[in-house]
């Protein structure tokens, strides 16, 4: 069984190899879930795309305890965090900020940043992103605990 939000399959051990074809009919269509999984896991959590649209993207973002994301800085985007529960240090420039449950920051486009969960608990936020391009590789990566280049 393979599943997804939107999809279940549910095929026979058998068949496993059959499902080539169910992919191949959905990239024939030009269907999303033929390569895209919902959740998209990094070394520090994992997230999610909730809604996406020619000039915003909402992302739900999962931070390991302890964990934190790249030192980073994107051309064509800013961001808007809203922490849904636990705790993310978040710095933006040269200032570090504690952000808690229902509260908010903004990261302006071109701004350094990085968000960390100080905590001993998965730290989840929203992230709603707005600009002329959203992608993933609109990443330039200052430092990284997970030693990755711009490209991971």
């Amino acid at each position: 069984m393979i599943a997804t939000s939107d999809a279940v399959l549910v095929a026979d051990k058998s068949r496993a190899q059959e499902v080539r074809k169910a992919v191949s009919a959905l990239k024939s269509k030009g269907r999303k879930q033929a390569e895209a999984f919902p959740r998209d896991h990094r070394p520090w959590g994992w997230f999610e795309t909730l809604a996406l649209a020619d000039r915003f993207q909402v992302k739900r973002i999962v931070v390991k305890p302890g964990a934190a994301l790249s030192l980073q800085s994107h051309v064509h985007r800013s961001e808007h965090w809203i922490v849904v529960s636990g705790t993310a240090k978040v710095t933006v420039d040269e200032t570090v900020t504690l952000v808690t449950e229902n509260q908010s920051i903004y990261v302006p486009l071109g701004a350094v940043h990085r968000m960390e969960n100080p905590g001993k608990v998965p730290m989840v936020l929203i992230e709603v992103q707005t600009g002329s391009y959203l992608g993933e590789d609109d990443i330039i990566r200052y430092e990284d605990v997970y030693s990755r280049d711009s490209s991971d």
